[in-house]
């Protein structure tokens, strides 16, 4: 969804077009596949849930780490050195910036991104450093749903008082995602009931507020208007999808494709924006439009899986053995 976003509905001018000019059937789906991102808040509540029950805020970390910074790197530093080497019209990024970057929390800090679209990351690991409170107390049923109704009622107050730091803490216009993926997740360890239902039921109607409010923002970004209703729709078939594995109904399907898929959509994320609208500038003149995008779309798959595996996999091997002995370290010291 996101990378159809950015090739075919972005208004980055790098296909010497606008993009309703230059897809002007495809732009329109396109446009929508910003919500990507929200649908993937919506599974992290979900799968961090589920993968920190019974963990230690140790392994937590560690396991975060592993998972998110192998292929972060190595995504920072060949953007950096594609840009260098093939310099955009666009200013480069400075070596000092490149080397924030790689900490992740460029965001926080005013640097600029390498990759546009590493502004997500840092709504990641805010959400990990809240829910490691609730983990380094022990991660219970009780304590999960607490969780979730503090955290929405804090968010609440923190867009009342509109306080710039509250807003940077609590997240109010996208705590809704995780909040819900959290209560999905319980539905589905333990059985549903009218609190957690109400904790989604509450999450959708606030997240569909703050969709159209981002969809304006996007539009900026694609320099066209497009309807709002499908927002809500795809929003509303992503809960409902969630709460199908959830509940149980989706227990015959076989998931091993969809797992080796869902590997390579991280490191496809982190490499296809910057370096794909590099591609296009450099051969648009030169290859047809319907040539061109399945090739590059192709290409970044592959590059994709070669990243998982050439480095995500045997890096994050090394950088979770080193992690757990520094945990182990720590608490016996």
């Amino acid at each position: 969804m996101v990378v159809a976003y950015h090739y075919m509905a972005f208004g980055s001018g790098v296909w010497g077009r606008p993009s309703a000019e230059a897809f002007p059937l495809a732009h329109l789906p396109a446009s929508y596949g910003w919500l990507g991102v929200q649908l993937f808040f919506l599974i992290s509540g979900f799968v961090i849930c589920m993968s920190c029950w019974g963990k230690g805020v140790g392994q937590f970390a560690a396991s975060r780490v592993t998972r998110l910074f192998p292929a972060y790197w190595f995504a920072v530093l060949a953007v950096a050195l594609a840009v260098h080497l093939w310099p955009p019209d666009g200013e480069t990024p400075e070596p000092s910036d490149v080397a924030v970057n790689l900490t992740m929390l460029q965001s926080p800090l005013g640097v600029d991104p390498v990759d546009g679209v590493y502004w997500t990351l840092w709504i990641e690991l805010r959400f990990y450093l809240l829910f490691a409170l609730v983990v380094r107390k022990g991660l219970t049923y009780g304590r999960a749903v607490a969780f979730c109704v503090v955290w929405a009622v804090a968010a609440a107050v923190a867009r009342a008082v509109d306080n710039p730091v509250l807003d940077q803490v609590l997240m109010p216009e996208d705590c809704w995602f995780f909040i819900a993926g959290i209560a999905f997740y319980l539905m589905h360890r333990f059985r549903p009931n009218l609190v957690l239902w109400l904790l989604v039921a509450g999450s959708f109607v606030i997240a569909q507020h703050y969709l159209l409010i981002a969809q304006g923002r996007a539009e900026g970004h694609m320099g066209h208007r497009v309807p709002q209703w499908p927002t809500v729709a795809l929003m509303a078939f992503f809960f409902l999808a969630v709460m199908a594995v959830a509940l149980g109904w989706t227990r015959r399907l076989e998931w091993r494709g969809l797992t080796a898929a869902g590997a390579l959509t991280y490191p496809l994320y982190l490499i296809h924006e910057r370096l794909g609208w590099m591609v296009i500038e450099h051969h648009a003149g030169r290859l047809p439009r319907h040539v061109l995008l399945p090739a590059l779309v192709l290409a970044m798959l592959l590059a994709a899986w070669l990243v998982h595996r050439l480095v995500e996999r045997p890096l994050a091997r090394a950088l979770g053995s080193g992690l757990r002995r520094a945990v182990t370290d720590i608490r016996s010291g």
